[in-house]
């Protein structure tokens, strides 16, 4: 079963995929060679369409997983950034669900060595999001794992572009995901990898093209009417390599053609190197209202010893 939200002419790139009850191996020890340095490398191509990717060669993709009736499902793709920290689409996130995140996956019904199933500690979506009114950007969050995941061969980092770096038209990227291979079709259960050329902002916010729905907050790729992203892929990472050959995140899934695939209506991502004021901050707050529980936490523990009354005073000038 699919879902997905309507914003004609375009629509938002969720699915729920049933997964089958995955049974895992412990993580295999491996090398980590840095963020955006698969040791298993992407076997690049230029075919049109879609192919199966290599196992593990995007290591820092991950899948977005909603318990339902006791069973998980997949519904978005996301972007392994720290070793607590996946980047996904806002979009991909409610309240009212419990997810979990599969990592080192390359087929979702297997049991994988190496693979491992993190809970969810708290997500965060951008403050400005707003569902209904999607094409305004702000199509980010933030998920805390709770608990630090360990670098493999097959879970690795995924590099954060610097600050507002966009990239030029027709640069070479590639998306990732398990998304539907066509609209109205069957969704992927091996997960898929296309090269998706750049649009740059001049071109892709032209009326034939996407027009006002698309923001300089953005980033175009594909719309050869082709290739593109679909249901199931929002969330996931658009992947660039840079010129010293470390791949970074440079795009987050967020919405593209009812169609999935239509001619000069490419796949539409949130610009993560627009936000990274943003992932700092919401890292960083993190952090620190963490350090107030623990503190807090403690303050309790010692006021319940033996012999202690009233609450505790720090003896500080």
């Amino acid at each position: 079963m699919k879902t997905f939200l309507l914003i004609s002419p375009l629509v938002l790139l969720t699915t729920i995929l049933n997964i089958c009850p995955l049974v895992t191996d412990p993580p295999a020890s491996g090398n980590f060679h840095g963020c955006g340095d698969p040791t298993n490398k992407p076997v690049l191509s230029r075919v049109v369409g879609g192919e199966d990717a290599q196992p593990n060669s995007w290591p820092w993709q991950i899948s977005l997983q909603v318990a339902r009736d006791g069973s998980w499902f997949h519904t978005c793709g996301g972007s392994l950034i720290d070793q607590r920290w996946v980047i996904t689409a806002a979009h991909c996130i409610s309240s009212k669900n419990i997810y979990r995140v599969a990592l080192g996956k390359h087929v979702l019904s297997a049991s994988e060595e190496g693979s491992m199933f993190v809970d969810v500690e708290k997500t965060f979506t951008h403050e400005k999001f707003i569902i209904i009114f999607a094409v305004n950007g702000y199509d980010i969050a933030l998920v805390k794992l709770a608990e630090p995941v360990p670098l493999t061969d097959k879970i690795e980092l995924g590099c954060i572009p610097p600050a507002e770096s966009i990239l030029v038209n027709n640069y070479s990227c590639y998306i990732s995901g398990w998304g539907l291979l066509q609209a109205g079709g069957s969704v992927s259960d091996v997960l898929q990898q296309a090269l998706l050329p750049v649009v740059d902002y001049p071109t892709c916010s032209l009326l034939t093209w996407w027009g006002p729905f698309v923001k300089e907050s953005m980033v175009c790729a594909g719309g050869d009417g082709v290739v593109s992203g679909c249901n199931g892929d929002s969330g996931g990472p658009l992947n660039c390599q840079n010129a010293e050959g470390a791949w970074e995140v440079h795009g987050i899934v967020s919405f593209g053609s009812a169609l999935c695939s239509h001619k000069n209506k490419p796949t539409v991502f949130t610009r993560v190197s627009a936000y990274n004021n943003w992932i700092s901050q919401v890292q960083i707050e993190f952090k620190l209202e963490l350090g107030y529980r623990s503190a807090v936490s403690e303050i309790e523990w010692w006021n319940r010893l033996e012999g202690l009354n009233g609450p505790l005073l720090f003896l500080r000038s």
